[in-house]
C-alpha cells in the first residue's frame, strides 16, 4: 500500500520506516469480514460433528453432500445462536442459514441498522437489545441453551472462533512466501489488529506467534471509548472490569469493537502474545478511511480503518530501541477487518465524514 503509505506520513507529519501492507480480509468472500474465519471455522466444524455423529456422512465421502436438500432438512431441527454488534452475526447468521439451521443473531444497540436488515433477508431471525455487547451475549447464551438443540457461538469464551482466526498466520505466511518478504530479526513483521472483545486479533496474535515468534509483534488497536482488552490487561483484571467501571461509556462509530468487556479466554491467552495496544479517537476513522478509499481504493468499513494509527503509535515510543530492532527493514501490515457488505449510501457518509475532517 505504498500510495496509502505516503498519504499516512503526510497526515501524521512523521516518516514511517518500512514497507506498509493491509491485508483485506474487509474483501473475504460471503461475509465480507475478519468475523468469517472464526464463524464460518465453528458453524461448519459443529455441522459435521452433528452429521458424523448422525452417520449422515463419513470423513471418507464427498463434503458436498453439506449442500444438499437432505443436509438442510436435518439442520432445520438444530438452533445456533450467537451474540454480536454486527460482523460476527453476518457470519454466523449467513453461513447457519445457508446449511440450514434455525439461527437467532442478538443484536446489541450498536449494531448497524442495514446489518440487521441483511440479516433478517437472509432468513435470520433478529432479536434486538438497548443495552450493550455483554447484554446481547449473556441474554443470547441463556436463550439458545435452553432450546432442546441449541448451540450457542460464544464470542467471549468460544475456542473454535479462535482456532478459525488463527489459520489467518498460515494463509498470511504463504503471501508473504510467494512475495518473498521476509520475517527474521532483521526484517521484524509488525501487525495491526483492531480489538473488541479480543477473539478475533487473539486468534490470529495466536497463530502469528506461532509462524513466526518473537520476530513478530502484534499490536491490538481499541476505540477510546470501548478499551475493553486495555483496560482489562493493564488492571490485570481481565474480563472481572468492563469499561463502565471507569466511566467510560462504551459508545462508538466502529461498532464491530464496541465491546466494554475483554473476553475471558482471548485476554489471558492475548497477555503473553502481544506487543503492545493503542487507542484511537473515532473521529480519526474517517480521514483514514477516505485517504484508504482515495490512495487504493479500498472501502473498508470505520471499525476496520483503526489500524492505521497504529504504526505511528508504536513508532512514538522506544519499544525498537528496546528490543533492537531495525525500522528500515520493518514489514507493517494493516489488518482491515471488514467493508464489503456495507451499502453504496453508507459508505458515500463514511467517506463524506473523512473528507470533512480532512478539510476538502
Amino acid at each position: 500500500a505504498g500510495r496509502m503509505h505516503n498519504r499516512l506520513e503526510a497526515y501524521y507529519g512523521e516518516r514511517l520506516p518500512g514497507k506498509l501492507y493491509v491485508k483485506c480480509d474487509n474483501d473475504l468472500p460471503v461475509a465480507g469480514s475478519v468475523k468469517a474465519r472464526g464463524g464460518f471455522f465453528e458453524v461448519l466444524r459443529h455441522a459435521e460433528s452433528l452429521a458424523l455423529t448422525e452417520g449422515l456422512i463419513t470423513t471418507e465421502d464427498s463434503y458436498e453432500w453439506f449442500a444438499t436438500e437432505q443436509a438442510k432438512t436435518f439442520f432445520r431441527n438444530f438452533s445456533i445462536g450467537v451474540g454480536s454488534t454486527g460482523n460476527l452475526g453476518l457470519s454466523i447468521g449467513i453461513i447457519s442459514a445457508k446449511l440450514g439451521f434455525q439461527v437467532s443473531v442478538y443484536m446489541s444497540a450498536d449494531a448497524k441498522v442495514w446489518k440487521k436488515e441483511l440479516l433478517r433477508s437472509k432468513g435470520v431471525r433478529v432479536v434486538e437489545f438497548t443495552g450493550d455487547f455483554s447484554e446481547a451475549v449473556t441474554a443470547g447464551r441463556e436463550e439458545t441453551l435452553q432450546l432442546p438443540n441449541g448451540y450457542f457461538v460464544d464470542d467471549e469464551k468460544s475456542r473454535e472462533l479462535f482456532l478459525g482466526y488463527s489459520v489467518a498466520a498460515i494463509r498470511l505466511k504463504q503471501q508473504l512466501d510467494e512475495q518473498e518478504i521476509r520475517v527474521d530479526h532483521e526484517h521484524p513483521l509488525f501487525v495491526y489488529l483492531p480489538c473488541g472483545v479480543g477473539g478475533a486479533p487473539g486468534g490470529i496474535a495466536f497463530g502469528l506467534r506461532h509462524m513466526f515468534g518473537d520476530h513478530v509483534h502484534p499490536v491490538f488497536i481499541e476505540p477510546t471509548h470501548s478499551p475493553a482488552v486495555l483496560l482489562g490487561l493493564m488492571t490485570g483484571l481481565k474480563s472481572d472490569i468492563c469499561v463502565q467501571d471507569i466511566g467510560i461509556d462504551n459508545r462508538t462509530e466502529a461498532d464491530g469493537l464496541a465491546v466494554g468487556r475483554a473476553s475471558s479466554f482471548a485476554s489471558t491467552s492475548s497477555e503473553q502474545l502481544i506487543s503492545g495496544i493503542a487507542t484511537i479517537e473515532d473521529e480519526e476513522l474517517f480521514p483514514l478511511l477516505a485517504m484508504l478509499t482515495e490512495s487504493e481504493g479500498i472501502n473498508i468499513e470505520p471499525s476496520a480503518a483503526a489500524g492505521f494509527a497504529g504504526p505511528f503509535m508504536m513508532a512514538a515510543t522506544n519499544y525498537a530501541e528496546e528490543h533492537g530492532i531495525n525500522g528500515e527493514k520493518a514489514t507493517h501490515i494493516v489488518w482491515l477487518t471488514g467493508g464489503a457488505l456495507v451499502p453504496e449510501q453508507e459508505m458515500a457518509e463514511f467517506y463524506g465524514r473523512g473528507l470533512k475532517k480532512l478539510n476538502r
